[in-house]
Protein backbone atom coordinates (compact mmCIF):
# COMPACT_ATOMS: atom_id res chain seq x y z
CA UNK A 1 0.00 0.00 0.00
CA UNK A 2 2.76 2.93 0.93
CA UNK A 3 4.61 1.65 -2.58
CA UNK A 4 0.94 2.85 -4.27
CA UNK A 5 0.84 5.91 -2.60
CA UNK A 6 4.65 6.91 -3.14
CA UNK A 7 3.83 6.03 -6.83
CA UNK A 8 0.51 8.06 -6.91
CA UNK A 9 2.38 10.83 -5.02
CA UNK A 10 5.39 11.23 -7.53
CA UNK A 11 2.73 10.48 -10.37
CA UNK A 12 0.68 14.12 -9.23
CA UNK A 13 3.70 15.90 -8.66
CA UNK A 14 4.77 14.90 -12.28
CA UNK A 15 1.28 15.68 -13.84
CA UNK A 16 1.00 18.61 -11.64
CA UNK A 17 4.02 20.12 -13.56
CA UNK A 18 3.46 18.92 -16.88
CA UNK A 19 -0.54 20.33 -16.73
CA UNK A 20 0.03 23.85 -16.00
CA UNK A 21 -0.92 27.25 -18.11
CA UNK A 22 -0.68 25.90 -21.30
CA UNK A 23 -3.67 24.10 -21.72
CA UNK A 24 -5.68 27.15 -21.29
CA UNK A 25 -3.86 28.58 -24.52
CA UNK A 26 -4.22 25.28 -26.61
CA UNK A 27 -8.20 25.64 -27.28
CA UNK A 28 -7.17 28.81 -29.41
CA UNK A 29 -4.47 26.93 -31.01
CA UNK A 30 -6.87 24.20 -32.37
CA UNK A 31 -9.31 27.65 -33.33
CA UNK A 32 -6.48 28.83 -35.44
CA UNK A 33 -4.75 25.51 -37.14
CA UNK A 34 -7.70 23.37 -36.72
CA UNK A 35 -8.27 20.65 -34.09
CA UNK A 36 -7.32 17.66 -36.36
CA UNK A 37 -3.71 19.73 -36.65
CA UNK A 38 -3.09 20.72 -33.02
CA UNK A 39 -4.39 16.48 -32.40
CA UNK A 40 -1.47 15.64 -35.01
CA UNK A 41 1.09 17.98 -33.43
CA UNK A 42 0.30 15.94 -29.77
CA UNK A 43 0.34 12.53 -31.37
CA UNK A 44 4.61 13.31 -32.50
CA UNK A 45 5.38 15.43 -29.75
CA UNK A 46 4.29 12.96 -26.79
CA UNK A 47 6.44 10.69 -28.41
CA UNK A 48 9.37 13.19 -28.83
CA UNK A 49 8.75 14.29 -24.89
CA UNK A 50 8.63 10.83 -24.18
CA UNK A 51 11.76 9.64 -25.42
CA UNK A 52 13.70 13.11 -24.35
CA UNK A 53 12.44 12.72 -20.68
CA UNK A 54 13.57 8.94 -20.76
CA UNK A 55 17.37 10.15 -21.45
CA UNK A 56 17.33 12.98 -19.08
CA UNK A 57 16.07 9.94 -16.41
CA UNK A 58 18.61 7.91 -17.09
CA UNK A 59 21.10 10.67 -16.45
CA UNK A 60 19.37 11.64 -13.32
CA UNK A 61 19.37 7.97 -12.30
CA UNK A 62 22.75 7.41 -12.92
CA UNK A 63 23.89 10.73 -11.08
CA UNK A 64 24.82 10.63 -7.50
CA UNK A 65 24.51 13.89 -6.81
CA UNK A 66 21.09 15.75 -7.52
CA UNK A 67 21.65 18.59 -10.14
CA UNK A 68 19.07 20.95 -12.08
CA UNK A 69 19.83 20.96 -16.18
CA UNK A 70 23.36 23.44 -15.39
CA UNK A 71 24.83 21.04 -12.97
CA UNK A 72 24.40 17.63 -14.98
CA UNK A 73 25.69 19.59 -18.25
CA UNK A 74 28.60 21.03 -16.08
CA UNK A 75 29.38 17.71 -14.62
CA UNK A 76 29.37 15.75 -18.31
CA UNK A 77 29.56 17.80 -20.90
CA UNK A 78 32.13 21.13 -18.98
CA UNK A 79 31.79 24.38 -17.70
CA UNK A 80 30.91 25.65 -21.27
CA UNK A 81 27.87 23.39 -21.61
CA UNK A 82 26.89 24.48 -18.40
CA UNK A 83 26.74 28.04 -18.87
CA UNK A 84 24.76 27.53 -22.19
CA UNK A 85 22.06 25.42 -20.07
CA UNK A 86 21.64 27.95 -17.96
CA UNK A 87 20.73 30.68 -19.76
CA UNK A 88 18.20 27.82 -22.07
CA UNK A 89 16.41 26.29 -18.60
CA UNK A 90 16.86 30.05 -17.56
CA UNK A 91 15.10 31.54 -20.19
CA UNK A 92 12.75 28.67 -20.39
CA UNK A 93 11.61 29.11 -16.57
CA UNK A 94 10.95 33.05 -16.91
CA UNK A 95 9.03 32.38 -19.97
CA UNK A 96 6.90 30.04 -18.19
CA UNK A 97 6.83 32.23 -15.22
CA UNK A 98 5.99 35.40 -16.77
CA UNK A 99 3.03 33.47 -18.93
CA UNK A 100 1.46 32.66 -15.25
CA UNK A 101 1.80 36.13 -13.93
CA UNK A 102 0.05 37.21 -17.52
CA UNK A 103 -2.65 34.46 -17.51
CA UNK A 104 -2.79 34.28 -13.09
CA UNK A 105 -3.71 38.16 -13.30
CA UNK A 106 -6.76 37.78 -16.50
CA UNK A 107 -8.53 35.01 -14.06
CA UNK A 108 -8.66 37.10 -10.89
CA UNK A 109 -9.55 39.92 -12.74
CA UNK A 110 -12.06 38.28 -14.50
CA UNK A 111 -13.10 36.60 -10.79
CA UNK A 112 -12.90 39.78 -9.02
CA UNK A 113 -13.28 42.43 -10.57
CA UNK A 114 -16.95 42.30 -11.13
CA UNK A 115 -17.27 42.92 -7.69
CA UNK A 116 -14.15 44.98 -6.35
CA UNK A 117 -13.61 46.72 -9.50
CA UNK A 118 -9.70 46.98 -10.59
CA UNK A 119 -7.61 46.23 -14.25
CA UNK A 120 -5.87 43.13 -15.02
CA UNK A 121 -2.32 44.71 -14.08
CA UNK A 122 -3.70 45.18 -10.51
CA UNK A 123 -4.80 41.91 -9.91
CA UNK A 124 -1.41 40.44 -11.53
CA UNK A 125 0.37 43.04 -9.31
CA UNK A 126 -1.31 41.21 -6.65
CA UNK A 127 -0.35 37.31 -7.54
CA UNK A 128 3.11 38.42 -8.21
CA UNK A 129 2.96 39.66 -4.43
CA UNK A 130 1.08 36.28 -3.15
CA UNK A 131 3.43 34.38 -4.95
CA UNK A 132 6.82 35.95 -4.81
CA UNK A 133 6.00 36.17 -0.51
CA UNK A 134 5.97 32.21 -0.46
CA UNK A 135 9.00 31.71 -3.08
CA UNK A 136 10.86 34.01 -0.23
CA UNK A 137 9.74 32.18 2.32
CA UNK A 138 11.02 28.97 1.05
CA UNK A 139 8.09 26.72 1.35
CA UNK A 140 9.31 23.35 0.07
CA UNK A 141 6.53 22.00 -2.18
CA UNK A 142 3.12 21.60 -2.86
CA UNK A 143 2.84 18.34 -3.36
CA UNK A 144 0.30 17.19 -1.15
CA UNK A 145 -2.05 19.20 -3.40
CA UNK A 146 -1.22 17.94 -6.92
CA UNK A 147 -3.67 15.28 -6.87
CA UNK A 148 -6.38 17.32 -5.99
CA UNK A 149 -6.08 19.98 -8.79
CA UNK A 150 -5.41 16.70 -10.74
CA UNK A 151 -9.03 15.93 -9.60
CA UNK A 152 -10.51 18.99 -9.98
CA UNK A 153 -9.28 19.63 -13.29
CA UNK A 154 -10.62 16.29 -14.06
CA UNK A 155 -13.95 17.27 -12.72
CA UNK A 156 -14.07 20.88 -13.96
CA UNK A 157 -13.52 19.04 -17.36
CA UNK A 158 -16.28 16.59 -16.70
CA UNK A 159 -18.64 19.60 -15.77
CA UNK A 160 -17.70 21.39 -18.96
CA UNK A 161 -18.01 18.57 -20.97
CA UNK A 162 -21.92 17.53 -19.86
CA UNK A 163 -22.90 21.36 -19.94
CA UNK A 164 -21.49 21.96 -23.21
CA UNK A 165 -21.85 18.76 -25.51
CA UNK A 166 -25.61 20.64 -26.27
CA UNK A 167 -23.63 23.45 -27.55
CA UNK A 168 -21.13 21.27 -29.40
CA UNK A 169 -20.51 21.91 -33.22
CA UNK A 170 -18.77 19.43 -35.12
CA UNK A 171 -18.15 21.92 -38.07
CA UNK A 172 -16.07 23.62 -35.79
CA UNK A 173 -13.78 20.47 -36.45
CA UNK A 174 -13.50 20.54 -40.10
CA UNK A 175 -11.38 23.37 -40.73
CA UNK A 176 -7.85 23.66 -40.82
CA UNK A 177 -5.52 26.50 -41.90
CA UNK A 178 -2.51 26.16 -43.28
CA UNK A 179 -1.24 29.33 -42.68
CA UNK A 180 -1.12 28.42 -39.09
CA UNK A 181 0.25 24.49 -39.43
CA UNK A 182 3.68 25.20 -37.80
CA UNK A 183 1.56 27.66 -34.88
CA UNK A 184 0.91 25.08 -32.48
CA UNK A 185 4.62 23.51 -32.15
CA UNK A 186 5.89 25.73 -29.31
CA UNK A 187 2.85 25.66 -27.57
CA UNK A 188 2.27 21.90 -27.67
CA UNK A 189 5.93 21.89 -26.59
CA UNK A 190 5.53 23.71 -23.60
CA UNK A 191 2.68 21.99 -22.56
CA UNK A 192 4.19 18.44 -22.70
CA UNK A 193 7.92 19.40 -21.00
CA UNK A 194 8.48 17.88 -16.93
CA UNK A 195 11.63 18.22 -17.26
CA UNK A 196 12.72 20.09 -14.37
CA UNK A 197 10.96 18.01 -12.07
CA UNK A 198 12.84 14.90 -12.86
CA UNK A 199 15.22 14.97 -10.18
CA UNK A 200 12.57 15.56 -7.53
CA UNK A 201 10.45 12.28 -8.75
CA UNK A 202 13.50 10.67 -8.47
CA UNK A 203 13.87 11.84 -5.19
CA UNK A 204 10.69 10.66 -4.47
CA UNK A 205 10.96 7.47 -5.15
CA UNK A 206 13.90 6.92 -3.99
CA UNK A 207 13.32 7.94 -0.26
CA UNK A 208 10.94 5.02 0.21
CA UNK A 209 11.05 1.77 0.00
CA UNK A 210 11.89 1.64 -4.04
CA UNK A 211 14.97 -0.39 -4.67
CA UNK A 212 17.10 1.16 -7.28
CA UNK A 213 15.85 -1.14 -10.11
CA UNK A 214 12.09 -0.36 -9.06
CA UNK A 215 12.54 3.44 -8.81
CA UNK A 216 14.14 3.33 -12.38
CA UNK A 217 11.28 1.58 -13.75
CA UNK A 218 9.12 3.82 -11.86
CA UNK A 219 10.29 6.60 -12.96
CA UNK A 220 9.60 5.56 -16.88
CA UNK A 221 6.02 4.78 -16.03
CA UNK A 222 5.81 7.84 -14.48
CA UNK A 223 7.09 9.89 -17.15
CA UNK A 224 5.60 8.13 -20.01
CA UNK A 225 2.53 7.41 -18.17
CA UNK A 226 2.25 11.09 -16.90
CA UNK A 227 2.74 12.37 -20.21
CA UNK A 228 0.26 10.46 -22.51
CA UNK A 229 -2.49 11.28 -19.87
CA UNK A 230 -1.51 14.59 -20.21
CA UNK A 231 -2.54 14.22 -24.04
CA UNK A 232 -5.56 12.93 -23.42
CA UNK A 233 -6.32 15.38 -20.87
CA UNK A 234 -5.50 17.97 -23.32
CA UNK A 235 -7.52 16.69 -26.42
CA UNK A 236 -10.31 16.44 -24.06
CA UNK A 237 -10.08 19.69 -23.11
CA UNK A 238 -9.63 21.23 -26.68
CA UNK A 239 -12.23 18.94 -27.85
CA UNK A 240 -14.89 20.31 -25.37
CA UNK A 241 -13.71 24.07 -25.16
CA UNK A 242 -12.91 24.87 -29.02
CA UNK A 243 -16.00 22.83 -30.44
CA UNK A 244 -18.64 24.21 -27.75
CA UNK A 245 -16.97 27.99 -28.68
CA UNK A 246 -15.84 27.59 -32.12
CA UNK A 247 -15.27 31.19 -33.49
CA UNK A 248 -15.65 32.44 -29.70
CA UNK A 249 -12.63 30.66 -28.07
CA UNK A 250 -10.59 33.07 -26.23
CA UNK A 251 -6.78 33.27 -25.75
CA UNK A 252 -7.32 32.12 -22.24
CA UNK A 253 -9.85 29.61 -23.11
CA UNK A 254 -12.57 30.21 -20.21
CA UNK A 255 -13.99 34.07 -20.99
CA UNK A 256 -14.72 32.33 -24.65
CA UNK A 257 -17.07 29.69 -23.04
CA UNK A 258 -18.68 32.42 -20.92
CA UNK A 259 -20.22 33.26 -24.18
CA UNK A 260 -21.84 29.86 -24.88
CA UNK A 261 -22.83 29.43 -20.61
CA UNK A 262 -22.79 32.86 -19.83
CA UNK A 263 -20.67 34.88 -18.00
CA UNK A 264 -22.36 34.59 -15.11
CA UNK A 265 -22.40 30.76 -15.40
CA UNK A 266 -21.17 28.95 -11.79
CA UNK A 267 -19.39 26.38 -14.31
CA UNK A 268 -17.02 29.63 -15.54
CA UNK A 269 -16.85 31.17 -12.01
CA UNK A 270 -15.77 27.36 -10.80
CA UNK A 271 -13.45 27.21 -13.86
CA UNK A 272 -11.53 31.20 -13.10
CA UNK A 273 -11.05 29.27 -9.38
CA UNK A 274 -8.83 26.44 -10.65
CA UNK A 275 -7.52 28.61 -13.36
CA UNK A 276 -6.29 31.02 -10.46
CA UNK A 277 -5.27 27.70 -7.92
CA UNK A 278 -3.32 26.22 -10.70
CA UNK A 279 -1.14 29.19 -11.88
CA UNK A 280 -0.29 30.18 -8.45
CA UNK A 281 1.10 26.43 -7.52
CA UNK A 282 2.23 26.01 -10.61
CA UNK A 283 4.26 29.68 -10.74
CA UNK A 284 5.63 28.77 -7.05
CA UNK A 285 6.89 25.21 -8.08
CA UNK A 286 8.65 26.58 -10.69
CA UNK A 287 10.19 29.79 -9.35
CA UNK A 288 11.08 27.66 -6.06
CA UNK A 289 12.82 25.23 -9.67
CA UNK A 290 14.58 28.77 -10.71
CA UNK A 291 15.55 29.68 -7.67
CA UNK A 292 17.84 26.25 -6.47
CA UNK A 293 19.65 26.97 -10.12
CA UNK A 294 20.26 30.03 -9.22
CA UNK A 295 21.47 29.38 -5.88
CA UNK A 296 22.86 26.05 -5.64
CA UNK A 297 24.42 25.46 -9.27
CA UNK A 298 25.29 28.90 -9.65
CA UNK A 299 26.69 29.89 -5.56
CA UNK A 300 24.18 32.80 -6.04
CA UNK A 301 23.11 34.34 -2.65
CA UNK A 302 19.66 32.98 -1.89
CA UNK A 303 18.26 36.10 -1.80
CA UNK A 304 19.43 37.31 -4.28
CA UNK A 305 18.28 34.71 -6.23
CA UNK A 306 14.52 35.05 -5.14
CA UNK A 307 15.09 38.65 -6.23
CA UNK A 308 15.96 37.15 -9.68
CA UNK A 309 13.48 34.78 -10.18
CA UNK A 310 10.55 36.84 -8.93
CA UNK A 311 10.98 40.17 -10.08
CA UNK A 312 12.25 39.40 -13.73
CA UNK A 313 9.33 38.36 -15.44
CA UNK A 314 7.35 41.04 -13.23
CA UNK A 315 9.63 43.76 -15.12
CA UNK A 316 8.77 41.77 -18.54
CA UNK A 317 5.45 42.12 -17.64
CA UNK A 318 5.69 45.59 -16.32
CA UNK A 319 7.20 46.62 -20.03
CA UNK A 320 4.29 45.62 -22.00
CA UNK A 321 5.14 41.92 -22.89
CA UNK A 322 1.77 40.98 -22.11
CA UNK A 323 0.66 38.74 -24.49
CA UNK A 324 -0.02 34.71 -23.23
CA UNK A 325 0.07 32.62 -26.26
CA UNK A 326 3.30 34.48 -28.00
CA UNK A 327 5.05 33.72 -24.73
CA UNK A 328 4.28 30.36 -24.54
CA UNK A 329 4.85 30.09 -28.23
CA UNK A 330 7.86 31.48 -28.22
CA UNK A 331 9.54 29.49 -25.02
CA UNK A 332 8.10 26.78 -26.28
CA UNK A 333 9.82 26.36 -29.44
CA UNK A 334 12.98 28.31 -28.67
CA UNK A 335 13.84 27.63 -24.84
CA UNK A 336 12.23 24.39 -24.06
CA UNK A 337 13.27 23.40 -27.96
CA UNK A 338 16.98 24.15 -27.08
CA UNK A 339 16.83 22.21 -23.84
CA UNK A 340 15.71 18.70 -25.78
CA UNK A 341 18.46 19.19 -27.78
CA UNK A 342 21.39 20.10 -24.96
CA UNK A 343 19.97 16.75 -23.51
CA UNK A 344 20.25 14.86 -26.42
CA UNK A 345 24.43 15.72 -26.14
CA UNK A 346 24.16 15.37 -22.63
CA UNK A 347 22.38 11.56 -22.32
CA UNK A 348 25.39 11.39 -25.29
CA UNK A 349 28.20 12.24 -23.00
CA UNK A 350 26.61 10.65 -19.69
CA UNK A 351 26.84 7.05 -21.24
CA UNK A 352 30.31 7.80 -22.83
CA UNK A 353 32.03 9.20 -19.31
CA UNK A 354 29.83 6.78 -17.41
CA UNK A 355 29.77 3.41 -19.19
CA UNK A 356 32.19 4.17 -22.34
CA UNK A 357 29.17 3.16 -24.64
CA UNK A 358 28.36 5.14 -27.77
CA UNK A 359 24.79 6.94 -28.29
CA UNK A 360 22.10 4.62 -29.85
CA UNK A 361 22.12 7.29 -33.72
CA UNK A 362 18.75 7.27 -33.99
CA UNK A 363 18.72 9.94 -30.36
CA UNK A 364 19.94 12.55 -32.80
CA UNK A 365 16.82 12.94 -35.11
CA UNK A 366 15.42 14.33 -32.24
CA UNK A 367 17.88 17.26 -32.97
CA UNK A 368 15.80 18.03 -36.19
CA UNK A 369 12.63 18.04 -34.92
CA UNK A 370 13.39 20.70 -32.65
CA UNK A 371 15.77 22.62 -34.92
CA UNK A 372 13.02 23.14 -37.14
CA UNK A 373 10.49 24.04 -34.34
CA UNK A 374 12.72 26.95 -33.20
CA UNK A 375 13.20 27.98 -37.18
CA UNK A 376 9.44 28.08 -37.31
CA UNK A 377 8.63 29.93 -34.86
CA UNK A 378 11.19 32.37 -35.08
CA UNK A 379 9.99 32.91 -38.77
CA UNK A 380 6.03 33.02 -37.22
CA UNK A 381 6.86 35.34 -34.58
CA UNK A 382 8.97 38.16 -36.95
Amino acid sequence: MKKIIVFLKALSVFLGTVIGVGIFGLPFVAQKAGFFVISAYFLLMVLVAILVHFLFGEVVLGTDKIHRLPGYAGEYLGEKWKKISFFVISAGLFGALLAYLIIGGQFLNSLFSPYFGGNAFFYTFLFFIAGSCLVFRGIKSISEVEMLLLFILLSITAIFFARSFPFIDFNNFKAVNLNYLTFPFGIVLFSLWGTAIVPEIKEILASSIFNKNKVRSNLKTIMAGGLILSTAIYLLFVFVIFGASGSYTSREAISGMGKVLGANSNVIKLAFVFGVICCFSSFITLALTLKKVFWYDFGISKNFSWFLTCFFPFILFFLGIQEFIEVISFTGAVAIGSEGIIIVFLYKSFLKKKFKRSVNKAFYLLIPVFIFGIIFEIVHFF
